[in-house]
């Protein structure tokens, strides 16, 4: 009886292994993620630190308050006259019976500005009767305020203070710029007796009440 013969079967070849890079990236991976630490849990009490507070902003200087006496030594530094004499508030004060009067106005020659300065030109005999000096004060150039008080025949100097050190000082210079309208009365000694904005009537009227005060 013949020998039946039975077939082998072909051997499987072997799988092909993976590239090298792909098992050394899975391999990395495997690593990291056994490695990475817990996040420790946030206490309860544990608050975000707050935001820093924004720099406080420096003031711009003190404001002038009446009955305060100021050093007059360099007060407001120096300014001209309307034709071309330079002075301080301290000279202006040796130079007056009893104290000075300056009121401040934006511009010259402009409606508001001529208003007022008229206004202290009809009362100018009763207001320096008893030894106040008066003075109109602005930014504007020694010819804007010489056509200006001859425009208007004003009994009394204009002084131009283009760099504004003396109406900053008294505490009437706007920001960024400018000249805010009112009226700064200090007495020979010192002692500020007014100091405050108002509107061209305004600033006439608060210095004949202080006239009428000062006969009392």
């Amino acid at each position: 009886m013949p020998v039946e013969l039975r077939k082998r079967k072909a051997p499987q070849p072997p799988p092909a292994p993976a590239p090298a890079a792909k098992k050394a990236a899975t391999k990395a991976a495997r690593l990291a993620k056994a490695k990475k630490p817990e996040s420790a849990p946030k206490k309860e009490d544990e608050k975000p630190a707050p935001p820093p507070a924004p720099a406080a902003t420096p003031p711009s200087g003190k404001k002038i308050a009446v009955g305060q006496v100021i050093d007059l030594d360099g007060f407001g530094g120096e300014v001209q006259t309307n034709d071309g004499r330079t002075t301080t508030l301290r000279k202006l004060l040796e130079e007056s019976g009893s104290g000075v009067v300056l009121f401040t106005y934006p511009k010259a020659s402009t409606p508001g500005c001529t208003n007022q300065a008229c206004l202290f030109r009809d009362s100018y005999v009763p207001l320096t009767a008893g030894g106040l000096a008066i003075y109109g004060l602005s930014a504007d150039s020694p010819k804007a305020n010489t056509t200006f008080k001859e425009k208007q025949r004003l009994p009394y100097p204009l002084l131009c203070d283009p760099q504004a050190t003396l109406i900053a000082a008294i505490g009437l210079k706007k920001q960024p710029k400018g000249t805010q309208r009112g009226v700064f009365v200090v007495d020979k000694k010192g002692k500020v007796l007014v100091a405050q904005p108002g509107s061209p009537a305004g600033t006439v009227e608060r210095v004949k009440a202080l006239v009428d005060e000062l006969k009392k």
